[in-house]
C-alpha cells in the first residue's frame, strides 16, 4: 500500500466501502457544524461590508468553485430549458432571499439568536413534506421529531439573550423568514433529487442565486468601503467551505435520508452556534442549553432507527 497510488486506492476502497446512509449521515455532521460556525463568519463580515454584497460576494466565489467542480466531475451534464424555471427557484428560495434575510438578521441581531431560531426549519420541512409528498411518519420519527423539539425548546428558552425590541426584534423576524425559504427549498429539491445530481443542482441554483443578488447588492452602493483581511477570510470561508461544499453534502444528504432525518440533524446548528458563541465570542451556556443539545442528538439517533 505504500506503493505509488496504494495508499489513495486503498482509502477510496475503504470510503466506497461505506454504505450511502453512513456517508450521508457523516456529510449531514460536517455541514451542519460548518453551518452552526457560519454564523459567528457572517457576523464579522457584516459588520464591515452590507449584508446582501456579503451574500453576492460569496455566492459569486462559490459558483467559480462549483462551475470548476462540475465540469470536471460531470463533463456531459445537460442543462435544458425545461430545467431552468426549477434551478431559478431553487437558487431564488435558496440562496438570494434566504441570505438577504439572514445576513440581514445576523446583523441586526445576535450571532446566538440566529443561530438559534434556526430550530424552526425541522418544523416547517416535515410539515410541507407531508402536506407535498404525503409522508407518513412512523412511531420512532414521531418520537424523535417530539424529543428534538423539546431539546430545541429549552435551547431556545434558557438562552436568557432574546430580546424583542427594536432592531433585535427585526433581526429576528428577518431570520424567521430566511427559516421558512430554507424549508421550501428543501421541499423543492426534493422533487428535483430524482432527476438530477446533488452537484448539478447546487451549482445550477448557486448561480442562478449569485445572480440575482447582483443587482439586489447595487442598492447597498452608498454603503460600499474597503475592507479587512480578516473578513475577505470569513468570505473565503462562508463561500468554499459552508456554500461550495456545504450546499453539495447537504444535497448528497437530502438524496439519501429521509427528510425528516435531515431537517432533525439541522437542530444541531443552533447548538454549534451556541459552542460557537460560547468559545469565539466568550458568551455564556446555560444548564438547560446542554440539556436541549443532549436531547437533539438523542432524537437524530432515535430518527435513523
Amino acid at each position: 500500500y505504500f506503493k505509488a497510488g496504494g495508499v489513495m486506492t486503498y482509502f477510496i476502497n475503504k470510503v466506497t466501502s461505506f454504505s450511502n446512509k453512513t456517508l450521508a449521515n457523516l456529510a449531514m455532521l460536517f455541514t451542519v457544524v460548518c453551518w452552526g460556525i457560519s454564523f459567528i463568519s457572517i457576523k464579522v463580515v457584516v459588520n464591515e461590508i452590507p449584508p446582501i454584497t456579503t451574500a453576492c460576494f460569496r455566492f459569486l466565489i462559490t459558483s467559480i468553485f462549483l462551475w470548476i467542480a462540475l465540469h470536471k466531475i460531470e463533463p456531459k451534464h445537460h442543462l435544458t430549458v425545461k430545467i431552468m424555471p426549477k434551478l431559478a427557484l431553487g437558487g431564488f428560495l435558496g440562496i438570494t432571499l434566504y441570505f438577504c434575510c439572514e445576513n440581514t438578521g445576523i446583523k441586526l441581531t445576535t450571532a446566538s439568536n440566529a443561530s438559534l431560531i434556526t430550530a424552526l426549519v425541522p418544523i416547517l420541512a416535515i410539515g410541507l413534506d407531508v402536506i407535498f409528498f404525503k409522508s407518513k411518519l412512523s412511531l420512532s420519527k414521531i418520537c424523535g421529531i417530539i424529543i428534538a423539539l423539546i431539546g430545541t425548546y429549552l435551547i431556545v428558552t434558557a438562552s436568557g439573550n432574546i430580546d424583542f425590541s427594536s432592531d433585535t426584534f427585526k433581526g429576528n423576524m428577518f431570520m424567521i423568514g430566511a427559516m421558512s425559504s430554507w424549508a421550501f427549498y428543501t421541499i423543492l429539491n426534493k422533487f428535483l433529487q430524482a432527476q438530477h445530481s446533488a452537484l448539478f443542482l447546487v451549482t445550477y441554483q448557486t448561480i442562478f442565486g449569485a445572480m440575482f443578488l447582483v443587482p439586489l447588492s447595487l442598492f447597498e452602493f452608498n454603503q460600499w468601503h474597503s475592507f479587512s483581511l480578516l473578513a475577505f477570510a470569513n468570505i473565503l470561508f462562508l463561500a468554499i467551505i459552508c456554500s461550495a461544499i456545504g450546499y453539495f453534502l447537504y444535497s448528497f444528504a437530502l438524496k439519501n435520508l429521509d427528510v425528516t432525518v435531515t431537517t432533525i440533524y439541522l437542530n444541531l446548528t443552533p447548538i454549534i452556534g451556541i459552542l460557537s458563541g460560547y468559545l469565539i465570542l466568550n458568551e455564556s451556556i446555560l444548564p438547560l442549553q446542554l440539556l436541549g443539545g443532549f436531547l437533539v442528538i438523542l432524537s437524530i439517533y432515535i430518527a435513523n432507527r
